[in-house]
């Protein structure tokens, strides 16, 4: 539990030093006046936190102060955290732990998001808890994005069904299921088509690849993630609004997050779209990614 709080608290040194560093500044020992909550406003923007998610949080603590709840700047830092840690409520567990043949994970997300590393990660992260671990490479629109999931697939010890470039990923995905149980996996990671957000065709591609899941695997798809990448901020956000929409995203894996300075955008993914954070990117390796822990995050972006 320590060594992955740690790599989550790791992860947010740029945000840390730069923008939540100059709050803890801000509200040291002091008065709160005017003056604190118009630079607490800004600073929460610039962090990328969002308007409407920044503007809830001060009206809230506006409301805990004027109810005696804070009588300077240090005392309002703590009800800061407690309001942010509020935003992230522990969300409820994976499906993917629940006990059944196989589980099914669509993984959904732009092109550049950090989607195919990210996979690899989940795939070496699954492994190591002793899951038998299947990927397909439904992503067909790009011949690229087929050989980099082969060759992370080849980093992470995991095999990795495919079809030629332009194929199905309807198809794939049908394949790759019946491997699954041929070869007794027990967890089946997809990698979805990844072009722009704003495409039609690409939403319905990716409800497509759903229906496949659905009618070959009980309940499936157990888990659609969607990857962002922080270092997009608020464009992040529209991006998770679109898929949010269309597949029925079940979490979020937040991509590297030891990239940014504007490790806020976290908190606008959680009070706008009422979506779970389940992972950080926390760097480059395979071994880089953590279980959202919303205590460490919140402590990290302050200590």
């Amino acid at each position: 539990m320590f060594r992955r709080s740690k790599k989550l608290r790791d992860s947010l040194t740029k945000t840390r030093r730069s923008f939540f560093g100059q709050i803890a500044g801000l509200l040291g020992a002091g008065e709160i006046t005017e003056e604190t909550w118009e630079d607490l406003e800004a600073l929460l923007v610039q962090a990328d936190v969002g308007v409407n998610t920044t503007m809830a949080l001060v009206e809230r603590l506006r409301e805990q102060v004027d109810r005696g709840k804070a009588r300077n700047t240090q005392e309002l830092e703590d009800l800061l955290k407690q309001e942010l840690l509020g935003l992230l409520d522990a969300p409820p567990p994976m499906r993917v732990d629940e006990p059944r043949l196989l589980t099914l994970v669509l993984v959904v997300g732009v092109n550049g998001s950090g989607k195919t590393t990210t996979i690899a990660k989940l795939a070496k992260y699954y492994r190591q808890r002793g899951r038998k671990v299947l990927l397909a490479a439904a992503d067909t629109f790009r011949a690229a994005a087929i050989d980099q999931l082969k060759i992370w697939g080849e980093r992470a010890d995991t095999p990795v069904i495919a079809h030629q470039p332009g194929a199905d990923p309807g198809a794939v995905v049908y394949d790759a299921i019946r491997a699954s149980q041929s070869r007794k996996a027990d967890l089946l990671i997809v990698d979805t088509a990844g072009r722009l957000h704003t495409k039609y065709n690409l939403m319905e591609e990716l409800r497509k690849v759903r229906g496949v899941a659905q009618k070959r695997v009980h309940q499936a798809p157990h888990e659609t993630l969607l990857v962002l990448d922080a270092t997009t901020g608020q464009n992040a956000l529209s991006q998770a609004r679109h898929f949010k929409d269309s597949v029925d995203v079940t979490g979020v894996v937040v991509a590297k997050l030891d990239g940014t300075a504007k490790g806020g955008v976290v908190f606008a993914i959680a009070h706008e779209l009422g979506l779970p954070v389940r992972f950080v990117g926390t760097g480059e390796t395979l071994d880089d990614l953590a279980e959202f822990d919303p205590e460490a995050f919140v402590e990290g972006l302050f200590e």
